[in-house]
């Protein structure tokens, strides 16, 4: 009995032929596509350096003991004030805590509250776009003016109104983080729904008969996710420096809670005889905003460009 045989454009020289309807290998695909992303990173070291940066401080935020064996809380006095060595890298505060250990730690609060934030954000600006865009009509005018109505405040205030009426505390200070970035999440939303909904293949789907849900969840949706997502590896940056401004301001976790803006707070009055209280905590906030930053621009763009 004889096979039915397709040639393998990859083996067509050698004579070698594969069955009909049998599927390709996945593995060289998926070496491809590692061989094409490890060559993307080498061609951008400033990119790498973030990624690597990002994944120092998400580890630091789940498992703090690699990075130190400290007690961020646990001072001993007779060693206050000690500057950056090989003993205490960040060196100590004034109650001879090391203050590398409390950043570390403190990534654990911060991330966290970050996280909630741009988690709100997300969903609910999310959502309110997604309808807007997709019912339309009333509905849109209605939810639009609202967007424009938190647009017209600027987020800072608008965080310092919301925590002020919900109380102090890491999750509160996160939650007025991610309602005050709602307007922006809406209206990339709603005006990448508006695109999707225009498209040929979803005027196609409707012509046929699917249902508005089935149109919404199986086209609209996965083809409006992208940007939306993107600004949230934006916003991400944006949130942490807004918890930090709040924590930094007083309106986090009380003391001795390590978060990032509060070691920035209690250092700034020994900044003429203990500098590095403020200025390594800030680093450390710098370089996770900027590296948030360029691997958001490299998603936005970069990527898409290299495929």
């Amino acid at each position: 009995m004889s096979q039915s045989l397709v040639e393998d454009p990859t083996g067509a020289a050698l004579g070698l032929a594969r069955p009909v309807g049998a599927s390709p290998d996945p593995v060289p695909g998926r070496r491809v596509g590692v061989r094409r992303m490890l060559r993307f990173l080498g061609l951008r070291p400033g990119l790498l350096l973030s990624v690597v940066v990002l994944a120092l401080v998400v580890a630091a935020s789940f498992r703090p003991r690699l990075f130190t064996s400290r007690d961020p809380l646990k001072g001993v006095p007779e060693q206050n004030f000690r500057g950056p060595s090989g003993t205490h890298w960040f060196g100590t505060d004034e109650l001879g805590r090391d203050v590398f250990a409390r950043v570390v730690h403190g990534a654990q609060l911060s991330l966290k509250a970050t996280l909630i934030a741009v988690l709100v954000a997300f969903v609910v600006g999310g959502l309110l776009g997604v309808v807007a865009g997709f019912v339309g009509r009333w509905v849109d005018d209605v939810l639009m003016r609202f967007v424009d109505v938190l647009l017209s405040i600027p987020a800072l205030f608008l965080s310092l109104a919301l925590v002020t009426a919900l109380g102090y505390g890491t999750v509160k200070v996160a939650v007025a983080v991610g309602i005050a970035s709602v307007a922006s999440f809406a209206r990339v939303a709603r005006a990448e729904v508006l695109r999707v909904r225009q498209a040929v293949f979803v005027e196609a789907s409707r012509s046929c008969g699917a249902r508005w849900y089935s149109v919404l969840g199986r086209h609209v949706l996965p083809n409006a996710a992208g940007p939306v997502i993107v600004l949230a590896t934006l916003d991400f940056g944006t949130s942490i420096l807004a918890v930090s401004a709040l924590s930094f301001l007083g309106y986090g976790a009380p003391p001795p809670a390590p978060e990032w803006g509060t070691l920035i707070s209690e250092g700034r009055n020994y900044l003429a005889n203990a500098w590095w209280l403020t200025a390594l905590p800030g680093l450390a906030i710098a370089a996770t905003v900027l590296a948030t930053n360029r691997v958001a621009r490299a998603l936005d763009g970069e990527w898409s460009r290299q495929r």
